[in-house]
């Protein structure tokens, strides 16, 4: 019964998928906002390091946000223009775990997005997601390095988010992450 879901999931047209990759476009420039404010605001020698980080990863999602626009324009439609909300704090570790939560939601999508790529024979697009889905995943590790916490596991697919909150309890040693 948990393949036929998966595999409902994995089937969409392509114009859902456009509608699924504008939604990720949302969460790149939720992304690229979120990295440049917190890179900028992380005060104290021990965010020294990662604030330096967080500008690379903003950079980094640009790259993405345009990939995912090209790929959006291919299927014939318009790129988002609006960012998902982006969550502030003046707590440094809850910037952080803003950050990591919203990684996990990236990775968990572009896993989809690569599985529903591929159900349409868009290959070459599979492979962009891939690449980009490469990055999120570094994102992922330096952010629960910063925190001190084990890389969350997401390897439980679309189950893993039905865990909430509770998603840093799982150990990631022995997983595999795709």
């Amino acid at each position: 019964m948990g393949d036929k879901s998966t595999t409902n999931e994995n089937e969409v047209s392509r114009e859902r998928l456009a509608e699924l990759l504008n939604e990720d476009l949302a969460r790149e420039y939720q992304a690229i906002i979120g990295y440049v404010v917190y890179s900028q605001v992380l005060t104290g020698a021990q965010y020294k390091d990662i604030a330096a980080q967080l500008e690379i990863h903003a950079k980094q999602e640009l790259d993405h946000a345009l990939i995912i626009s090209r790929q959006i324009d291919y299927l014939g439609k318009m790129p988002a223009v609006t960012p998902k909300p982006v969550r502030r704090s003046t707590d440094a570790k809850e910037m952080l775990r803003f950050d990591l939560e919203n990684e996990n939601d990236t990775i968990r999508n572009y896993r989809d997005r690569i599985r529903q790529c591929e159900a349409l024979g868009e290959f070459a697009m599979a492979e962009q997601i891939r690449q980009i889905l490469v990055q999120e995943q570094g994102h992922q590790i330096d952010l629960a390095t910063a925190l001190g916490e084990e890389v969350p596991d997401l390897s439980g697919g679309p189950q893993g988010r039905t865990l909430g909150k509770r998603w840093w309890r799982g150990s990631h040693r022995a997983q595999s992450y795709e």
